[in-house]
């Protein structure tokens, strides 16, 4: 019998019109790598590059997933191992080294690679600093606070609130709080503020709060540095802010306001309506605990988000190229 062996590498298999050939084609990546330079001996101890660690975290995000199904999708899937640099036969790492990647990276080094993509963004014009929609929503911690809330009442207290979850000795996140928008709608957790280029879509400005950080005093952080902000009325209090900083406000005024102008505020309300699903997209239950984690899921959720935008937009740049 006569036994055939073909070479196949992960390049053969890999669709030519895939999503992920775009990213590559789109971003320059040896430039978001320099990010991690200087890691090299606590990333190396993991047993893998900081080039494919790197894409492994930003897979995790574009597919939404776990630790553990992301160590699965890698071992079963071509295109991620395609897109984070593994070849068919080679080892993929296992749900624990994501975690100690993540850790080793840091916060601030998400914050960056955010940046680094945004500034290549920018670069191809997709990106703009004229219109910014400024919002925000709710992210839910996991947790159950019952348990909490026993402890709390068993210590003395009436009830579980933010000034109990203060102390250390009841909350087992330490930062979650609980929050409100309006008078109906209360959660435990977490507080994200966007700040949207309304021309692309694309996300410019992320922070993550405590849920009882008021929309306004969140808004300050995801304030773009030029042009218009559309905001709604929870952003009243950043007006005189915006105008300090040479912004133009354009945010809806109570209803009790003497500059109300209510055909001004249906234009508003027009135009930033179509930019709210931004958030339609995303699970709104955070993964970890603390302020800090949560910012970073929330820098890589964003560069996710703007790649996959990123690709309509360059179709439809093609598209009008060619008409």
């Amino acid at each position: 019998m006569n036994t055939q062996i073909s070479m196949v590498s992960t390049e053969d298999l890999m669709p030519k019109d895939h999503a992920y050939r775009h990213f590559k084609r789109l971003i320059n990546f040896n430039e978001i790598f320099k990010i991690v330079k200087g890691l090299e001996k606590e990333i190396g101890r993991l047993g893998y590059g900081k080039a494919c660690l790197l894409l492994c975290l930003m897979l995790q995000f574009l597919e939404d997933l776990s630790d553990r199904e992301l160590e699965r999708f890698l071992r079963e899937n071509n295109t991620g191992k395609w897109f984070a640099e593994f070849g068919l036969t080679d080892k993929t790492p296992d749900h624990t080294t994501f975690c100690k990647f993540r850790k080793v990276l840091g916060t601030k080094r998400m914050g960056q690679v955010f940046e680094a993509v945004n500034a290549q963004l920018t670069a191809n014009g997709m990106i703009k600093d004229v219109f910014t929609f400024v919002d925000a929503t709710a992210l839910t911690s996991k947790l159950n606070v019952w348990e909490e809330r026993d402890k709390a009442i068993q210590a003395g207290y009436e009830t579980f609130n933010n000034e109990v979850a203060k102390n250390n000795d009841f909350a087992a996140d330490k930062d979650a709080r609980f929050g409100s928008k309006g008078k109906n709608k209360f959660w435990f957790g977490y507080k994200k503020s966007v700040g949207v280029d309304m021309q692309s879509g694309m996300i410019k400005k992320v922070a993550v709060t405590s849920a009882d950080v008021t929309d306004a005093e969140a808004g300050k952080r995801v304030l773009p540095k030029q042009g218009m902000v559309f905001a709604d009325k929870g952003y009243i209090a950043i007006i005189a802010l915006c105008t300090a900083l040479g912004l133009d406000p354009m945010i809806i005024l109570k209803a009790n306001m003497k500059e109300k102008d209510r055909d001004l505020d249906k234009w508003i309300c027009k135009l930033r309506s179509p930019f709210e699903r931004t958030f339609s997209k995303q699970n709104k239950r955070v993964r970890y605990r603390g302020v800090a984690k949560n910012q970073g899921a929330e820098f890589m959720f964003a560069v996710a988000y703007n790649l996959k935008r990123a690709v309509v937009l360059d179709e439809e740049r093609r598209k009008f190229s060619h008409a």
